[in-house]
């Protein structure tokens, strides 16, 4: 199993994921393309906490550039005595997982209250309210109910719509974030994955170093480090 590809993978997901985020956020301002009722404030105030812009957007960036730069196509620096650049690397990608788990889940939380309370229109009594407020969110099995909402014209539908995407679409960078903090500590505890090649070039430069290491000098400690690398590496292949 390759830790390293398959946190580029996850990168480049997030990535994706972001931007729809983003973009989601952004249409709850402009029910039906209008941009009064953001003017006038009749919006649902769940649209002002910005979790697709900011929890499931922005915040998922910074994890996910994080997990792009993990791949790299040279796997022997273990022998030019960095053998723990790659690991560290690997395990400080679990940090930035758990930003990724604070914004999506924020994002999730925020979309679900959004749903559960329903948005701010103007009912048939001519009051701007959150009519559906008290339904405890059963207004989304009746459709019927929807047209109390008289304006903005199907705020209902866009509300739903949009906070639905943003929950299902934090739920996923929840769940791609919870898997690289899984493969950020395997990848750290079993090593950075290598190709065969790559191995046999790493063999080639340990036996390499230790032909060019004269009597008076002393590399048994690096030279140790990078064998036991390569033979993680190998067994990790193995187990995947």
């Amino acid at each position: 199993m390759c830790y390293g590809k398959c946190a580029r993978c996850i990168g480049h997901s997030l990535v994706g994921l972001a931007l729809l985020c983003i973009a989601a956020n952004i249409l709850l301002y402009f029910p039906n393309g209008e941009t009064r009722y953001a003017s006038e404030n009749h919006l649902s105030r769940f649209v002002w906490f910005f979790s697709g812009i900011v929890g499931g957007g922005l915040l998922m960036l910074l994890p996910a550039f994080v997990f792009i730069g993990l791949e790299q196509d040279d796997c022997c620096g273990c022998c030019g005595h960095e053998n723990c650049g790659k690991r560290c690397a690997m395990l400080s990608s679990v940090l930035a997982s758990l930003i990724g788990i604070a914004g999506s889940g924020y994002c999730v939380i925020v979309a679900a209250l959004g749903l559960a309370e329903g948005p701010l229109c103007l009912n048939s009594f001519g009051q701007w309210n959150y009519t559906f407020a008290s339904t405890e969110g059963q207004y989304l099995l009746d459709t019927s109910t929807w047209s109390q909402c008289s304006e903005p014209r199907h705020v209902v539908e866009w509300n739903v719509s949009l906070f639905s995407i943003l929950l299902a679409l934090g739920g996923i960078e929840f769940i791609l974030c919870l898997i690289q903090v899984i493969n950020g500590v395997l990848g750290g505890i079993c090593g950075y994955c290598c190709s065969r090649q790559q191995v046999r070039t790493c063999v080639k430069m340990s036996n390499m170093t230790a032909k060019r290491t004269t009597p008076g000098q002393n590399h048994n400690l690096p030279l140790f480090h990078c064998n036991l690398y390569i033979l993680l590496v190998l067994i990790c292949k193995t187990l995947y």
